[in-house]
């Protein structure tokens, strides 16, 4: 992966801390080459990501709501400040209410609904919306992320499930749409991680051990992974790849049903 980034520059939305998928991808970015800039929602957020970013060389972070569109407007008119022209954006923000995310699909509040899809699908049109104009005169690529709880039925995942399958439908709409202008629109789906985001989804540790012990590869997803399948789909060699969803789920959506060993 060594310098297949290089002379490229984007931005990371998402990172939580040294945990994150977002975190695992901006490193793996920038050690391929790539100048970063990041946004964060929140003081203690900010906080937390100041040490990350300029350990990557990064002085440039602020702070943004993806609900609101002064804010969005805000980050963006900032970055075309510094960077005329972006190659790509990382969008790896997901909210739902913790208390949703246990029991019964089945109880889905109105109101939690309306704010998961919002967060959690919506804001990566929006984002397309304001980065697609910094990426028309040398294309670029939008990544975000999902899970396969999006077409399959995960324990607890509920809402979430629903809204990372609005997620990848945007994503392919997106991809058609912007295509013509050379911009790429992918989402990587990881299996489970332990990430802040992850844990608190209920039976996450079930979830994570079962996959890990299934999976064809005995394995669940590393960030280094998730970072290098990134890398190579805003680097020249992902140029013809676009509208997809690409698992690093050590291969366990393939399965039909546990290992042996584990029914």
């Amino acid at each position: 992966m060594s310098q297949m980034l290089a002379g490229k520059r984007g931005l990371i939305m998402g990172v939580a801390n040294e945990r994150s998928i977002a975190w695992g991808i901006a490193r793996s970015m920038a050690e391929a080459g790539a100048e970063l800039a990041f946004t964060y929602q929140g003081e203690a957020f900010g906080k937390r990501l100041e040490p990350l970013a300029a350990s990557v060389g990064s002085d440039f972070m602020v702070d943004v709501d993806v609900t609101d569109d002064a804010s969005l407007d805000t980050a963006f008119e900032g970055l075309a400040a510094r960077w005329p022209t972006i190659d790509f954006v990382v969008h790896a923000i997901a909210f739902s209410d913790k208390s949703e995310l246990t029991g019964r699909f089945l109880n889905t509040s109105r109101a939690n609904f309306k704010h998961s899809m919002d967060i959690s699908a919506y804001s990566f049109i929006e984002v397309a919306r304001r980065a697609h104009p910094m990426m028309v005169d040398n294309g670029g690529t939008l990544l975000t992320l999902t899970y396969q709880g999006s077409n399959r039925v995960v324990p607890n995942y509920n809402v979430m499930g629903v809204a990372k399958a609005a997620l990848e439908s945007a994503t392919r709409y997106l991809a058609n749409d912007l295509g013509p202008e050379g911009i790429r629109v992918n989402a990587i789906s990881p299996g489970p991680m332990k990430t802040l985001a992850g844990a608190a989804i209920g039976g996450a540790r079930k979830t994570y051990k079962h996959t890990d012990q299934n999976a064809p590869l005995r394995s669940n997803a590393t960030l280094e992974a998730v970072g290098g399948t990134a890398v190579y789909l805003a680097s020249d060699a992902g140029a013809c790849t676009t509208g997809e969803i690409i698992r690093v789920d050590g291969g366990f959506h393939v399965l039909g049903m546990p290992q042996p060993d584990h029914l």
